[in-house]
């Protein structure tokens, strides 16, 4: 299992750097720059600023010296913000989007994975067309439609809830189950399906023809395997929700990561697209090595390659 785990961090070096430079060539292939805006500055001006940021500098340059300053913890400053570092702006706004990515994920969790169960075990019954309804429902409509919905009954109906910012658990309530809901009825579809397909298998049918009861076979067999597909779709969504979704961020102007990424992208302001894109990644990849942890302890034939 160790060697299992070592491999898997020493893949994730080349795997961020390769994101770091797809990222690095994107951006710098996009036309115009931080300092090209509507009112053009004169071309003196101009080249100071391009001298100020090295970004002047052959690309290769850049992103060496990128690369170079990364290592030691330095993801640079702003290029649009005044006074402002990269990592204040990550250690600003990346914790409110790791607060609502984990309280959609969990919801997600928590709500689709029992249904799923419940869905396979109660096979072509009401509990299953209700818990397909829902899956099919929550994974069609988008969240720009679910996040004002729930505005209107919640907030302007009814009046129970407030719509914006981020100061108290009644303001995360709404784009915590906007973003859950789609979360929770994928976890449902993919449970569902997946519990099915164990069930149809010979070991399941052997263990109940030996007599063990219904309910062990599900636990200890069932059950086990059948989570193995989740993890597998769960660890990479988790990285990507805890970074928080920009629709449901702009949609309840919480002051997430997501606010920064589209103003940072269109004013091209490459040292913050560059920072959160490598937060993003290594998020991503941390997830994915704890989805391998996971594998081990389900299967025990991983823990002994």
């Amino acid at each position: 299992m160790a060697k299992l785990i070592v491999r898997r961090v020493i893949w994730t070096i080349p795997v961020l750097l390769l994101v770091v430079f797809l990222t690095f060539i994107l951006m710098k292939a996009i036309p115009g720059g931080p300092f090209t805006g509507e009112k053009a500055l004169p071309p003196e001006i101009l080249a100071n600023m391009n001298a100020k940021y090295g970004l002047d500098a052959p690309w290769y340059e850049q992103y060496l010296r990128y690369i170079w300053r990364a290592l030691h913890g330095d993801l640079g400053v702003s290029m649009t913000q005044k006074s402002r570092t990269v990592l204040d702006i990550i250690s600003d706004a990346f914790p409110v989007s790791l607060h609502l990515g984990i309280m959609a994920f969990g919801l997600g969790i928590i709500i689709g994975v029992p249904a799923g169960i419940v869905a396979a075990l109660k096979h072509n019954t009401w509990a299953d067309y209700a818990a397909i309804f829902y899956a099919t429902l929550g994974w069609a409509v988008p969240n720009f439609i679910v996040g004002p919905i729930l505005i209107y009954i919640f907030a302007v109906k009814l009046g129970w809830l407030p719509t914006s910012t981020w100061h108290g658990w009644q303001y995360w309530v709404l784009p915590t189950v906007t973003l859950g809901t789609a979360l929770s009825a994928y976890f449902a579809r993919l449970t569902r399906g997946s519990m099915l397909e164990t069930l149809q298998q010979d070991y399941v049918r052997t263990a109940l023809a030996k007599g063990l009861p219904y309910r062990t076979v599900v636990v200890k067999h069932v059950l086990r395997n059948s989570l193995i597909p989740v993890i597998t779709q769960a660890g990479p969504l988790l990285g990507f929700v805890i970074t928080g979704s920009f629709l449901v961020e702009f949609i309840f102007s919480v002051p997430g990561l997501g606010k920064y990424y589209v103003s940072t992208v269109s004013n091209r302001d490459y040292s913050v697209v560059m920072g959160l894109t490598v937060l993003l990644s290594a998020l991503v990849v941390a997830a994915n090595l704890v989805v391998d942890i996971l594998y081990g302890v389900l299967d025990p034939r991983i823990r002994n390659d």
